[in-house]
């Protein structure tokens, strides 16, 4: 399957994602006082998505670890997610090693590899998402898996399954119209370095566009957030360069001050680079508008692929790296 059929079906995904949480078999077996969710790539970015999602009304800290190591307050009170689509993360299968000498609750998302052998082995909760795919194809299996999780453990209050197969729904029906926005960001930023702007609670999706842009389309691109942003970056912005293209990914859960921000932020970038453009989520809630803009995200890295000649598939120096590693 190429990366074209993978995101056209991303809707498909999402409905099975949502069959698989339905059977989700987990309860605390003590009260749970924080929220750890450890994963890198692909598989990682679901975590931060799932965790801007429920900041708003969580009364629960919840923390994202990307890395080998898990903070020093994980213990028998927090709930470790280990998130791996392959399972063979070597960075996150020393993160569960770590977090179940602590007796932490943990509960294992992925297709197989390592982490469902140490899962099953040990007794831990295991979430099995189907595998063969690249990780970063695979957005909607883990986000919707730990969108249920936080659910059922109160940090999130309302039952996110159905807004996920509304959203689904939508971006299947209109998946024309999505395509085209998609193949228009790509030419807008084409032969250009790309800058994405967002609010603080929207970062995680473009972080998933930034790693699509890099995987897919095989080029750099650059995010920040605001109001963050308007304490430092904006400032460095002093030099003419039409080289530069800006998208600000907004909704319409943006807090009305910072949307002011994006409009005063957009009076002085405009006077360096012409290369501006607005990219508004559709829909009527933050599930809806976050997954019609990832969707949208996908879209533009498969065309920017295209028109930068690359194959969206091939991650050749992501091999190397994991093979040069294997030998030590």
């Amino acid at each position: 399957m190429d990366m074209h059929d993978l995101i056209d079906g991303f809707g498909k995904q999402l409905h099975n994602a949502v069959e698989i949480a339905k059977t989700i078999d987990f309860t605390p077996v003590r009260p749970i006082h924080n929220v750890l969710i450890s994963g890198l790539g692909g598989s990682g970015i679901g975590g931060n998505i799932a965790c801007e999602i429920a900041q708003p009304e969580t009364t629960l800290p919840i923390q994202v670890s990307k890395t080998y190591f898990i903070p020093a307050y994980v213990n028998e009170s927090t709930l470790v997610i280990i998130s791996s689509y392959s399972g063979n993360t070597e960075e996150t299968i020393h993160a569960l090693e770590l977090a179940y000498k602590t007796n932490a609750q943990i509960i294992c998302i992925t297709s197989g590899g390592k982490i469902a052998e140490y899962a099953k082995k040990n007794g831990l909760t295991l979430i099995s998402i189907p595998g063969g795919m690249p990780p970063r194809a695979c957005l909607g299996f883990s986000l919707v898996q730990q969108l249920a999780v936080l659910h059922k453990i109160g940090c999130i209050s309302q039952n996110p399954l159905p807004k996920i197969n509304d959203a689904a729904n939508y971006i299947i029906a209109n998946k024309e119209a999505i395509v085209q926005q998609g193949r228009h960001i790509a030419s807008f930023i084409f032969n250009k370095f790309p800058i994405l702007y967002t609010t603080t609670y929207n970062e995680g999706v473009a972080i998933r566009w930034r790693q699509q842009i890099n995987e897919n389309s095989k080029q750099l691109c650059s995010h920040h957030v605001v109001p963050e942003m308007n304490h430092n970056e904006l400032v460095g912005w002093r030099k003419k360069d039409d080289g530069l293209a800006v998208l600000f990914l907004r909704t319409t859960t943006d807090y009305y001050r910072n949307n002011t921000r994006i409009e005063i932020n957009k009076e002085v970038i405009q006077k360096y680079t012409a290369n501006v453009l607005d990219i508004y989520a559709n829909g009527d809630e933050v599930i809806s508008q976050t997954i019609h803009l990832i969707h949208l995200g996908d879209w533009v890295s498969l065309y920017l692929a295209q028109l930068n000649e690359k194959d969206p598939i091939e991650i050749e120096v992501i091999n190397y790296l994991k093979g040069e590693l294997d030998k030590i």
